[in-house]
């Protein structure tokens, strides 16, 4: 199980959205399912996405976010060891795809009408989604994804967008050797679509909140990122589509950070990355 996604009208239907990893080490993908909650148990299942399969057990994404018109952004990973496929659009490889509720493709998907595309896509380029939302006031879609040794991204997505992975990266491989001879600043030579913040070394980003509660007033507006090998949470401040700082919290803990949320009292919800794993309140 990878991620959870309630449907807007949710109080009144029941229905949610899970994806998960499907098949075996040898077969394997990213799925998505439509359910009904009722009672405590879940009815109606049915599943209405599945990425073209691939080898082994990494980088399967797997984050939600709707938008308003009722599709479903949906990351995929680039199966670690096929990173060359993120630029490749005949597989679901290192992209973002965009489905109706009911699993249909809609019509005004990039790849809609090619035929050597998976329809699907909305993105690409990417390496390792680990967390994805809109922004309410004005649409804006922002993700960020793991690199491999530095160069963890954070994104604005667009329709269409190839976000460059793995031809440019301000990583280096776990050897130490260099992926791609070319660095961030040479985006705009290949059409890429740039960061709008990068982390070297890497934190390792978990989940990500945009923060829009009562409780902190003074961070409305404000991204929160979760940090896995970081052992922290950071926090954003935006100018439009820029970071305009960056303020490391929690650090003192020394906790994988695997997810963060805003809750409906406007308290922060973390959850930590361990075998005693917890679920921690951030409140003034």
């Amino acid at each position: 199980l990878l991620d959870i996604a309630l449907s807007p009208d949710f109080a009144e239907s029941g229905v949610l959205f899970l994806s998960y990893a499907y098949g075996s080490i040898s077969e394997n993908g990213t799925a998505l399912m439509r359910a009904r909650l009722e009672g405590d148990s879940l009815v109606d299942t049915q599943t209405i996405f599945r990425a073209k399969p691939k080898r082994g057990p990494q980088h399967f994404g797997g984050r939600m976010a709707l938008l308003d018109d009722g599709t479903i952004l949906l990351t995929i990973g680039d199966g670690f060891a096929f990173r060359e496929n993120a630029q490749n659009v005949s597989d679901h490889l290192g992209t973002i795809v965009r489905v109706a509720p009911d699993g249909s493709v809609p019509k005004d998907n990039p790849f809609a009408n090619d035929e050597a595309a998976e329809p699907e896509i909305w993105s690409h380029g990417h390496r390792n989604p680990q967390a994805i939302l809109v922004d309410p006031a004005n649409g804006r879609v922002w993700a960020h994804e793991h690199g491999p040794r530095g160069g963890d991204e954070l994104n604005v997505i667009r329709r269409g967008g190839n976000y460059g992975w793995p031809v440019l990266t301000d990583g280096v491989d776990y050897s130490g050797a260099r992926i791609s001879p070319y660095g961030l600043d040479r985006a705009d030579e290949f059409d890429f679509d740039n960061p709008v913040h990068v982390w070297t070394p890497s934190i390792a980003p978990g989940g990500m909140t945009l923060y829009d509660g009562d409780a902190f007033p003074e961070w409305r507006g404000n991204l929160f990122v979760s940090a896995l090998a970081g052992t922290a949470l950071h926090r954003l401040v935006l100018e439009d589509d820029k970071v305009f700082s960056e303020e490391v919290l929690l650090d003192d803990l020394g906790a994988r950070m695997r997810d963060v949320r805003t809750g409906p009292d406007g308290f922060l919800y973390i959850l930590t990355d361990a075998s005693d794993g917890k679920l921690l309140r951030v409140k003034p």
